[in-house]
């Protein structure tokens, strides 16, 4: 069994950005958000643990952030935290598209 350290590295990173966008600007969204996102992604790794082909959950819940943090830092053009965020989700679906095929 090979852990998927990449992804849950990803699921920590989403909780730790939803948390200081809650404790910098009071974004509740920005914590649920990166609960959320980040408990999704960490179960996506742990699936991805045991069946190095399960990636479903890991690849939609970064497909979805790779969408939605796109299109607001395509809107923004603020690196900080949509840039970012759309940056390694879009590393983890090029990751997780490649276990795909």
């Amino acid at each position: 069994m090979a852990v998927d350290w990449i992804g849950f590295v990803y699921a920590v990173l989403l909780v730790i950005g939803g948390y200081m966008g809650f404790s910098r600007r009071g974004s509740l969204v920005s914590l649920a958000a990166g609960l959320t996102f980040g408990l999704i992604s960490a179960y996506g790794a742990y699936r991805v643990s045991f069946d190095p082909s399960d990636v479903k959950i890991s690849f939609i819940a970064a497909f979805v952030l790779l969408v939605v943090m796109g299109v607001r830092f395509y809107w923004s053009r603020k690196l900080m935290p949509a840039g970012l965020v759309a940056g390694i989700s879009l590393f983890m679906v090029l990751r997780l598209g490649l276990n795909i095929f």
